[in-house]
């Protein structure tokens, strides 16, 4: 899936990935995509959670090898 700007939040810990894809998506103008890569397994509900409170639809959520892979697109 095509992706607008993509997010290394791999190596951090909650709530790191949190607020960076948090900034991430304020420099995104609505219906863009956010690739965001993680390591964290709590970002798996974290991300869930977080798009259902702000509107945003979580588009993908995968695993692969002990990375997370998450695709954002920020509402409009």
């Amino acid at each position: 899936m095509d992706f607008d700007k993509e997010l290394d939040a791999r190596g951090l810990n909650c709530p790191l990935p949190i607020l960076r894809v948090k900034k991430a998506l304020a420099e995104l103008s609505g219906g863009q995509v956010l690739k965001v890569l993680a390591t964290d397994s709590g970002a798996v509900k974290d991300f869930q959670a977080f798009c259902r409170q702000t509107g945003h639809e979580l588009l993908e959520s995968s695993e692969l090898g002990g990375e997370f892979l998450f695709l954002i697109k920020k509402k409009a």
